[in-house]
């Protein structure tokens, strides 16, 4: 079944919020809770992860029925890829190096602000790219 665009896109911008906090403060508790957000979605899909059902109970019936939907599963994929470099950074902010915590807590943060701001997600064009190739090959 289809999701509404807008959900992704919001948990997109509460993560963007997280995020930057995190590198602001340098807080592993904090990564660590934005990785437990990103499992949660790579794993139930983006509706079981916390902002997806913030947005379900409180966003969407604020701002009326969707007009547009997408395949889950790009979204989920892409909660997989922001999960691998949360965990990245939770291991380079717990134990070290720091730069690690820093480059990939960055490179998480650079990829929600695209989908936040511009409905750009790269987890999703990534998750088209490996489809495309899958097949091609199979």
């Amino acid at each position: 079944m289809d999701i509404d665009v807008r959900g992704p896109r919001f948990g997109a911008a509460v993560t963007t919020v997280v995020l930057a906090v995190v590198l602001v403060t340098g807080s592993a508790w904090l990564l660590a809770w934005q990785t437990l957000a990103f499992a949660l979605g790579a794993a139930g899909g983006v509706g079981r992860s916390p902002y997806g059902r913030l947005f379900r109970t409180a966003v969407r019936p604020r701002i009326g029925p969707p007009t547009e939907f997408e395949a889950p599963e790009p979204p989920r994929f892409a909660q997989a890829v922001g999960l691998v470099f949360a965990g990245l950074g939770l291991v380079g902010y717990t134990f070290g190096p720091d730069w690690l915590g820093l480059a990939a807590t960055g490179a998480a943060l650079a990829a929600a602000f695209l989908n936040a701001g511009f409905g750009y997600c790269l987890g999703c064009e990534m998750y088209l790219l490996v489809r495309r190739l899958t097949v091609r090959a199979g």
